[in-house]
This record gives C-alpha cells, structure tokens and sequence, in this order.
C-alpha cells in the first residue's frame, strides 16, 4: 500500500492562490485505506481550504469528488464531469495519481495535496511502516519475508553490521536489527541454512533504469 500525509494547509493554500474554482479530488485506493486521501479527508481539507482562503480574503469555490482511483483511465475519466471552468485541482491522491491526472488532463492545473512517503503496512490501527522500497529485484524467498533493504538501516545484503547488539540497531534503541529479524524468522522455520548463502550485490538499475520503469503484460492487453 502507498502510504502519504496530508501536505500543511498553508502550503496547499498557496499552491491554489489566485483560483476561483477549485476541485480537491480523492482517490479510493491507498490513500483512502490510509486514511489521508479518500472522499472523508477530501471534504475535510476542502472545508479547511474554504475557511483558510477566506480569511485571507481569498473566497473560492472548493467542491469535491473521489473516485475508486487515479492512475487508471476508467476511472481518471470520471473525474472530466466535474473540471468544467475548475481553475486548480488539488489531487489527494499518491504522486502517481497526481500525475496521471496532469497527463490526462494537460489544460488544467494539478497541484498535489499529500506527500507520498513510502510503501507500507499497517502494524496497528492508525499506524503505518515501510515494507517496501519497490526495488525491482525481490530477495524475499532467501530472507524468510523479511526485506534487508528496508528493516536493515543500511540496508545489507549479507548479514548485521558490528553496530548491531542485542538484536537492536545501533541507530536507535527503538529499531530492531533487520538481520536479526530475518534470522530469527529462518531459525523458526528450521532454514538457517539459507543465511549461508552469500547474495549478490543490490543491481540498483532495476530501481532505476535511466528513467521510469514500465511493464508490458501482455496476456492482458486488449
């Protein structure tokens, strides 16, 4: 899941100066699943907008609608409806959906409304972590489930560094150490033997390939 945050008011509030007419559009993927971007958090930052807006003596017209997702052209074409004579649409959705919507519809202007922060799960209600960095290069089947890129702070391929102790990492008392992590989930399922096996360095080029990754599948494509 994509995990974001709302972005300051006074950011977004500036980022829409000058409109008349504005749409804060929701998205009912990720963000409506984190709580910072569905049709509930759309109306309350468009009700926050209205009021920041006018007293700064700035009143606009702030509407709102969300739909099950904006990075897909079923659904960003929904949103053509409520653009009509709309100056700015402050997009709640991820960067991708932000996007998207800028590349669906060039003549308006995109402003996003949350900070995507990383691809997470929920460890408890109301809290969120990362899991994954999308790599492009999965080693998941050789560290029991447990990524060394993202729960090591260095993100080590092969084993802790000397500053792990006790299981913890040596940048805070409040991190566990990844590779203790993965130990204790391989011991558990009686595969130590797989800590032996060296892994090769992170080919950092299928995170990055000089510019945007794209897959083609095309048992699916009409």
């Amino acid at each position: 899941m994509i995990v974001a945050q709302i972005k300051p008011i006074e950011e977004i509030a500036e980022s829409i100066k000058g409109a008349k007419k504005v749409l804060v559009a929701g998205c009912g993927g990720c963000v409506t699943v984190c709580l910072s971007g569905g049709q509930k958090e759309a109306d309350i930052l468009a009700s926050a907008l209205r009021m920041k807006l006018e007293v700064d003596g700035q009143p606009t017209s702030i509407e709102t609608a969300t739909y099950e997702r904006q990075c897909d052209p079923e659904y960003a074409a929904r949103f053509k409806e409520h653009l009509k004579d709309v100056d700015v649409v402050v997009s709640v959705a991820c960067g991708v959906g932000v996007q998207y919507m800028a590349e669906t519809y060039p003549e308006i202007i995109f402003v996003p409304g949350q900070n995507t922060t990383f691809a997470g799960a929920a460890i408890e209600h109301g809290i969120w972590e990362e899991r994954c960095m999308l790599c492009g290069e999965c080693v998941l089947a050789k560290t029991g489930g447990v990524c060394p890129i993202i729960r090591c702070s260095k993100s080590l391929m092969n084993g802790p560094c000397g500053g792990s102790q006790n299981g913890v990492c040596e940048i805070s008392k409040d991190t566990p150490c990844g590779w203790q992590l993965i130990y204790d989930r391989l011991k558990s399922q009686n595969r130590l033997e797989m800590m032996t096996e060296v892994l090769p360095a992170k080919d950092w080029s299928k995170s990055r390939d000089g510019g945007p990754r794209k897959i083609v599948r095309e048992d699916v494509r009409l």
